[in-house]
């Protein structure tokens, strides 16, 4: 059933079924108990450049595999939410300048109007939680801006944690971010954040943002037992599974603010804001650092694959009584 109305063509939406799209390796997967792990498709189109996006789209789907899970990269394909892109769309989605980026908000107008769209986080876990995948690997969630306090820029990821029970697996929050106010808003919100194997909340780049993590897990099975625990209880939302960026990989934090103060400066005087802010942010950075915020963001992408896909498979060890 369509109605039209100006220049759109509206096709009713009555059920989840009609606008997610389960491929069939991954429904299989869900369906055999087997450990499925999303990834999200806006480091595709907007986090890095082509042809490392691509490249690395490929990498971190081999590497939950390898450890034993079924890759599920999510994006918004002509109005449908698919849980498994295939090949030929992640070349789409990394080659092209016409790919949206799709969060919470836009979900709705993207599906309404047949579009193509990259899926944030909170997208992503929206789409996980209808599906019933229980963890998301990514890069760094986004969280609330410097100078929230006069722009109001909070991202949807923070919110989305509080709603959507799905393990992030994340370098912490980008390091663009006021970090600090990001962890409050997460304990406001009720959101565990958890170090892996650290007791410092990582800053995407950096190793150490210098604030604490709430709780710590030293292994796959701690920290799916954390996971299954807050599912157990009813809570709603998810937990943040800190993984800092490998130490051969990291850059120095005191170097990199001095990166970022620059950058902002720069995405001011250009009138740069809103969902194009971090993008811009992150080309910048990776300029003024001769690359080596591009090859963090790559190793820290490759070690959130893994250990998530760990977590997975830990997770589905645990009694569904229990989980």
């Amino acid at each position: 059933m369509g109605s039209t109305i100006g220049r759109w063509t509206y096709q009713y939406i009555w059920t989840m079924n009609d606008w997610l799209d389960i491929r069939p390796r991954v429904a299989e997967a869900l369906e055999a108990g087997t450990a499925v792990v999303a990834l999200e498709s806006s480091l595709i189109s907007h986090g890095l450049p082509f042809p490392d996006n691509l490249e690395t789209a490929r990498a971190l789907e081999d590497i939950v595999l390898q450890e034993g899970a079924v890759p599920a990269t999510v994006g918004i394909v002509e109005g449908c939410a698919v849980i498994g892109l295939g090949a030929d769309e992640m070349m789409h989605f990394a080659r092209s300048d016409e790919i949206s980026k799709a969060s919470r908000r836009d979900l709705a107008v993207a599906l309404a109007r047949r579009e193509h769209g990259a899926t944030t986080v909170a997208a992503t876990m929206i789409c996980c939680a209808r599906a019933g995948i229980r963890v998301l690997a990514t890069g760094g969630i986004g969280g609330v801006h410097r100078g929230a306090e006069t722009t109001m820029d909070i991202s949807a990821d923070v919110m989305e944690l509080a709603r959507s029970d799905v393990a992030v697996v994340c370098s912490g929050a980008k390091s663009i971010l006021d970090i600090a106010k990001t962890l409050e808003v997460l304990e406001t919100q009720g959101v565990p954040v958890v170090g892996y194997r650290s007791d410092r909340f990582p800053a995407f780049h950096a190793r150490d943002s210098g604030f604490a993590v709430y709780a710590r897990a030293d292994g796959p099975a701690e920290a799916a037992a954390i996971v299954a625990a807050r599912s157990a209880l009813g809570l709603g939302g998810g937990v943040v599974i800190a993984n800092p960026v490998p130490e051969e990989s990291a850059v120095d934090g005191a170097l990199l603010d001095g990166w970022i103060e620059t950058a902002l400066a720069e995405a001011a005087a250009e009138g740069v804001a809103g969902s194009e802010l971090t993008p811009f942010l992150l080309e910048r950075l990776a300029e003024r650092s001769g690359g080596r915020t591009l090859t963090a963001n790559k190793a820290l992408l490759r070690s959130n694959a893994a250990v998530a896909a760990q977590i997975g498979v830990a997770l589905g060890k645990i009694s569904p009584s229990t989980a």
